[in-house]
């Protein structure tokens, strides 16, 4: 069962399924729920409707991290790192950092 949440945005996205922030807001519901294959879908198709949706990216790195699609997390991790700097989304910046830094680490072998 969907938590009443995800349910509302998808209702809001029946309404306009090219809207940005409900394909974010439903993808980030996802995530959370540990739905990481359809929220990366959500997300991806966020940041194709607003390329410069800075934590998009951030939240759809993370899919790809968490379903160990290493090389498109870390395609995803530099476009959204570029894209926040651009905007002045310092936050942003330092938390896809430390998200490539747990990618590194699993590419060498050191765990996530």
């Amino acid at each position: 069962m969907e938590s009443p949440r995800t349910e509302m945005f998808r209702k809001l996205l029946q309404r306009d399924a090219t809207n940005p922030m409900v394909l974010y807001s439903l993808g980030n519901e996802l995530f959370k729920e540990g739905r990481h294959a359809e929220a990366r879908d959500h997300l991806k198709r966020a940041v194709e409707h607003k390329p410069d949706y800075s934590v998009a990216y951030r939240v759809l790195g993370r899919a790809h991290f968490e379903l160990g699609e290493d090389a498109e997390a870390r395609d995803v991790f530099e476009r959204g790192r570029r894209v926040a700097e651009a905007n002045g989304d310092l936050q942003t910046v330092k938390e896809i950092d430390v998200f490539r830094r747990r990618l590194d680490k699993r590419g060498a072998g050191e765990g996530s």
